[in-house]
């Protein structure tokens, strides 16, 4: 929500990740209709004008657990030998 509460970002990711444009696109077309069903149940003024975007914290966690993986950083995450 944009702190003056008149512009809502919902993020969204369809199941399996795939066909986001779609998703994206049926969503923008049904603006209004949503609009209109959080206006009915939320407690405000206005009912916020509605974005969506495509959630890409799942592609970032994926990557950073691909990094994790990775040799040279299992090294340095190694306990070492000479401390005990």
């Amino acid at each position: 929500m944009s702190p003056d509460l008149k512009l809502a970002t919902v993020y969204v990711m369809p199941l399996g990740g795939r066909d986001t444009d779609a998703v994206i696109a049926a969503l923008e077309r049904n603006k209004k209709f949503l609009r209109g069903e959080i206006a009915h149940r939320v407690n405000l003024k206005f009912a916020p004008d509605i974005r969506f975007r495509v959630d890409e914290r799942f592609d970032e966690a994926e990557r950073i657990e691909k990094l994790l993986q990775t040799p040279a950083v299992q090294r340095d995450l190694a306990p070492d030998s000479d401390d005990e």
